[in-house]
């Protein structure tokens, strides 16, 4: 699903210095491609929506490897070294069963403001960090849930109401604690960051970032070269043709060799439907168009082309799922 568009772009583009723009077209937009499932509901399988995210989040990876190798210009290996000791104290902590959030935050941050200061494209920063922030918590969940119930045994209260607030029973605060405590634990460090840094990723970040990125102007824009430049044309195939061409080949290959089978109740025509909405390019490739083009004109027929891309693979994914869920019924 990456290399295919790539290389679509690459074959409109060949000898040109608008070639550098070969990563526009490989990325996915995670959020309007779910988006765009969950609008059938339970109409599609759950199975689709898994498959989609997980290409999805593949092509973001991928994308972000991407900046870091192929568009960093000059590298402070000063920074970069000091980036590398302080990935190596992620790594040491995650050994040595260390599940304090605030230690991985504090070394999250300075590895992301050591990359930045070494010429790496700092986005390589957080899929780093990401690797060695622990996935565990302190105890499973079968120790949870008997600690649960021990703790749970101090509210039963014999022969009358055990009240309204617990300031009134210096026992079941001690137990109201060591609750929160145990839940706590039972979390991962991971899980608590993607919990406190969801709601502004979601509702600050991304939209400014949307917002910002999109920046459009027609002004300079010669409209008779919009359906000849071979910027656009070379984006817009490789996300309406390219993505499904190169999801649907690889997936085939890998279910015929043994590597991956089909999620439970997904057949072919959804695989397809679902690499179609891969074709939503949109944030990651505006953010790759900013990074790949210096030139003001180009860089807005690089954005024209990402949102007429965008547009068209949401619009024919949709309607392709949309068809073969009529006869689907809702699943439980």
């Amino acid at each position: 699903g990456m290399i295919v568009p790539g290389l679509i772009y690459a074959a409109f583009n060949a000898g040109s210095p608008t070639i550098s723009g070969w990563g526009v077209p490989v990325a996915t937009d995670i959020a309007f491609a779910l988006g765009a499932v969950a609008i059938f509901g339970r109409r599609l399988p759950v199975g689709l929506r898994i498959f989609l995210a997980a290409f999805a989040i593949a092509d973001d990876l991928g994308a972000v490897v991407i900046i870091a190798i192929f568009y960093t210009k000059e590298i402070v290996w000063s920074y970069l070294i000091i980036s590398l000791f302080l990935i190596f104290g992620l790594a040491v902590a995650n050994f040595l069963w260390i599940r304090q959030t605030l230690i991985y935050a504090i070394l999250g941050l300075a590895v992301w403001f050591f990359i930045l200061g070494s010429g790496v494209h700092p986005t390589i920063a957080g899929v780093i960090v990401s690797l060695f922030v622990p996935a565990r918590g302190r105890y499973d969940t079968d120790n949870f849930l008997q600690n649960v119930k021990k703790i749970t045994e101090k509210f039963e209260c014999e022969e009358q109401s055990c009240g309204y607030s617990i300031l009134l029973n210096q026992e079941h605060m001690y137990a109201v604690q060591a609750l929160e405590l145990a839940c706590r634990d039972v979390e991962t460090p991971l899980q608590r960051l993607m919990h406190a840094l969801h709601p502004w990723v979601a509702l600050l970040i991304l939209p400014f970032f949307a917002l910002g990125n999109t920046g459009l102007t027609f002004h300079n824009i010669v409209f008779s070269e919009l359906v000849s430049n071979p910027v656009i044309i070379g984006i817009i195939f490789g996300l309406v043709f390219g993505k499904p061409i190169g999801v649907m080949l690889f997936s085939y290959l890998s279910v015929k060799t043994g590597i991956a089978s089909l999620p439970q109740e997904v057949r072919w025509s959804h695989i397809f439907g679902g690499a179609m909405l891969g074709g939503i390019g949109f944030t990651m490739s505006l953010f790759l168009a900013d990074l790949s083009f210096s030139e003001p004109q180009i860089l807005n027929y690089a954005r024209i082309a990402i949102l007429t891309g965008s547009i068209l693979s949401a619009a024919i994914g949709m309607s392709y799922l949309g068809f073969i869920s009529i006869s689907a019924p809702d699943r439980e």
